[in-house]
């Protein structure tokens, strides 16, 4: 699992040995951010916005939980308090998040996805923080304009 900003810079990777699950998310917020951040993006925040605060409630005190855009269509059964569209309508900061920088981010490790799948964990750890550190240099240069 990735955790990405909203320019696509890749904060982390948080190694998941089955299916995901909230507790999976909050360990990687909790190990890659010394302070919470301020908006979380999240498919299934509506269920991760309860269970973060509940583990531990002083970290995540002012942290929002929101399901992006994409993904909120799908969640027929959720309050729209559970949306990020339901925010951006209010605040207009939030209304500039690119909620796709995640999924945008996402695609790119299918570059590796076979290579890492014939390695050892160990190795498919260091390979793939290489490949995103390389990914976030390239990004970085190009926000700065020296990618020519």
């Amino acid at each position: 699992m990735c955790m990405w900003c909203t320019h696509s810079i890749r904060y982390g990777f948080h190694c998941i040995p089955q299916g995901e699950g909230r507790n999976n998310v909050f360990s990687a917020i909790v190990t890659h951010w010394p302070k919470a951040p301020r908006v979380v993006v999240y498919d299934f925040a509506c269920a991760l916005g309860p269970y973060c605060p509940t583990r531990e409630p002083d970290y995540f005190a002012d942290t929002l939980f929101v399901v992006d855009s994409f993904h909120s269509k799908g969640h027929t059964k959720c309050a729209p308090a559970a949306f990020l569209s339901t925010y951006a309508n209010v605040d207009p900061q939030l209304a500039q998040i690119n909620s796709s920088a995640a999924k945008c981010g996402n695609s790119s490790l299918k570059q590796i996805k076979k290579s890492v799948s014939y390695m050892s964990q160990d190795r498919a750890i260091i390979y793939t923080k290489v490949f995103l550190l390389i990914g976030n240099c390239l990004k970085i240069l190009k926000f700065a304009g020296l990618d020519r």
